[in-house]
């Protein structure tokens, strides 16, 4: 009788609990709601998630403050966001790197990936091989043949280290034979890439656009393995057969694990709801060199997991060693 009695006990426990979480989401939010980013001000997730934050605004009644946490290669903006409340009053915006990539490539990190929980992906940015067009070069192919020619001549550029990652890959998989240098933003790679002090670029197609179609730049391919409307004749490095491409590089939503599903499931609904809008996407996101991404979170969950499968075995295969 003891133990049933306890187990009654437990299972009323159980019930109002679950029936406080109902209630709290249903009130959700009854304040203002910080999100931490990864960039600093006038970063790409910086101004994105000010522009959706008025949105949100609108719909949840409640401001969105942005607090920015640069630094790190993500890392110090991940970690606040880890040790934040789980109550759906901090969330955060971050990219593939810190939650991808970084575990392979520090030998401790200072956060633990699986305490944030997946709202929605945001979107994904499209990255672009390119050269200066005064290098006459048309592929991929070409561009590794002229740097076998005149070995170590040839410097490129990349902003972030997984990309890095990727065109070592290509250094050992093909015998290319070119030096990075330093990415000091992107105003600055764009001018280095145009001026020919550095003709090889794999950046974001935003920064590179402009130069493209004025025939300054030539894309040799995008180094994402996704499609763009504004490149539609530019092949992915999957489409030329070339194998350890760099993962996916997005910007999602999370917030501090424990955080009660439903108030992330009503969170991923009214980001879903602003960013399916087609004038949004449109004006936000494509006019940006950017692909609408959305998920639910289990979805987005699936994919970061696969996600760190491939950047595993590029890592490991780069013979890039943890810092």
């Amino acid at each position: 009788m003891r133990r049933l009695a306890s187990y009654g006990f437990l299972i009323a426990a159980l019930a109002v609990a679950l029936t406080a979480t109902a209630a709290r989401a249903q009130d959700y939010p009854s304040r203002p709601i910080h999100v931490l980013t990864t960039s600093s001000a006038g970063g790409l997730s910086d101004i994105f998630m000010r522009v959706l934050g008025e949105e949100l605004h609108k719909s949840l009644g409640q401001p969105i403050i942005i607090e920015n946490r640069p630094g790190g290669l993500g890392n110090i903006g991940a970690r606040a966001c880890t040790e934040a409340q789980p109550d759906g009053y901090t969330i955060c915006i971050i990219n593939a790197d810190p939650l991808v990539y970084n575990q392979f490539l520090f030998k401790k990190l200072p956060f633990d990936p699986e305490k944030l929980s997946p709202i929605v992906n945001l979107f994904h940015l499209i990255q672009v091989l390119v050269v200066n067009s005064d290098l006459k070069v048309k592929s991929v192919d070409e561009l590794i043949a002229l740097s076998k020619a005149k070995p170590g001549t040839l410097n490129y550029l990349t902003a972030a280290l997984p990309l890095a990652v990727y065109m070592d890959y290509l250094t050992r998989e093909k015998g290319a034979d070119w030096v990075r240098v330093p990415f000091k933003g992107g105003g600055e790679a764009t001018n280095a890439i145009l001026s020919g002090s550095t003709p090889i670029g794999l950046i974001g197609l935003g920064n590179v656009l402009a130069q493209i179609s004025a025939g300054k730049m030539t894309p040799l391919a995008l180094g994402n393995n996704i499609r763009s409307t504004q490149l539609p004749d530019v092949p992915t490095l999957a489409d030329l057969g070339y194998k350890g491409a760099p993962s996916r590089t997005w910007y999602g939503l999370f917030a501090p694990a424990g955080t009660p599903p439903a108030i992330i499931d009503k969170l991923n609904a009214e980001v879903t709801r602003v960013v399916s809008d087609k004038a949004f996407q449109e004006k936000f996101i494509i006019s940006r060199s950017m692909v609408p991404a959305l998920n639910t979170p289990a979805q987005f969950a699936a994919d970061i997991k696969a996600d760190r499968e491939v950047a595993k075995q590029v890592v490991k295969e780069s013979g890039v060693e943890a810092q």
